[in-house]
């Protein structure tokens, strides 16, 4: 009983370390942004206005949008309708923001989680192929570790675009039709995050074999591979997820190259033209998207930690 009462104090501090945490850094993202985005050359108001603008049309763009405000004006009048949930409309397509967004960030989600876990799935099995056995296996899936992470994500792209689309029609060029449609995109996403995870998970796996607990286990009859799975894996799981859930901004990020060589719609199709445009709420909006992905996946990778190796319960 005292035991479990002395824990609640550490456990609500963890909590608003936290949210105060969370609180920051999506306050930072906002802040960064704004102040890139008004750092970038051009005039907003003559974007919105056009090659047919007629005389009085930009005055009169900067005063509906309060353009016309100074920049610190601009800033607090945008964070203070955060608050309340309001991320304004679009300069450019005069829409809301938030209808924009639930239009593209659905095939975004798609083909993230599905890069995810392809890069996830063949770590995990390259890992377990290749760790502490065959040299020359080993060898060639550190090379071919060391290719992935090397080639630009729009060359690969490009390449398999050219192979599987245009020579033998395997898969469509473009769009978001489908699974089909999302095969080579998820590929190509998948390639880089696989290529930085599965040696990380290697080597802690190898790591982990070499321990005196994998001597026990195996003369006391445990198999090579429940050693592997059941053992070596776990261990390797703790740094592995770690990258991990840094990885899931990369994943976000490569979205924008992706989508752009096989033409699909998304998020980070949209990021690209709003930030050309200078829309600026759109560009805010994914911003704060982006930055809660990271807080909210930071905190599931702390949480797991206790689940895959609960020797760190009580560290967290």
């Amino acid at each position: 009983m005292t035991g479990s009462v002395a824990t609640h104090p550490t456990q609500r501090g963890a909590i608003f370390r936290r949210l105060a945490g969370a609180v920051v850094v999506l306050w930072a993202a906002v802040t960064l942004t704004f102040i890139s985005l008004q750092l970038i050359p051009g005039d907003i108001a003559a974007i919105m206005a056009g090659q047919n603008s007629y005389e009085g049309l930009e005055d009169a763009i900067r005063k509906e949008w309060q353009l016309d405000q100074p920049w610190y004006v601009q800033y607090v009048h945008y964070v203070a309708r955060l608050f309340v949930g309001d991320f304004g409309r679009s300069y450019v397509k005069r829409e809301d923001v938030s209808v924009i967004l639930g239009e593209s960030i659905g095939p975004t989600i798609q083909l993230a989680l599905t890069a995810g876990l392809i890069a996830v799935v063949a770590a995990i099995a390259v890992s377990l192929l290749t760790a502490g056995r065959n040299r020359a296996l080993r060898s060639f899936f550190i090379g071919l570790e060391l290719l992935v992470n090397s080639i630009p994500v729009f060359w690969s792209g490009l390449v398999l675009l050219v192979a599987f689309s245009v020579k033998i029609h395997l898969f469509p060029i473009s769009g978001a039709d489908g699974l089909s449609s999302l095969v080579l995109p998820a590929i190509v996403l998948a390639l880089p995050t696989f290529g930085l995870l599965s040696p990380v998970l290697r080597e802690a796996m190898e790591r982990a074999l070499d321990q005196p607990f994998s001597l026990t286990a195996l003369s006391r009859g445990i198999g090579p591979l429940r050693l592997r799975t059941h053992h070596a894996l776990r261990h390797g799981l703790v740094p592995t997820i770690t990258l991990a859930g840094w990885l899931i901004g990369q994943l976000l990020g490569g979205t924008v190259v992706t989508e752009t060589v096989f033409s699909r719609p998304g998020l980070g199709t949209t990021t690209l033209q709003a930030v050309l445009g200078k829309d600026v709420p759109v560009v805010f909006a994914v911003v704060l998207i982006v930055a809660l992905v990271y807080v909210v996946t930071s905190t599931l990778v702390d949480l797991s930690y206790a689940i895959i190796d609960p020797r760190t319960k009580g560290t967290s």
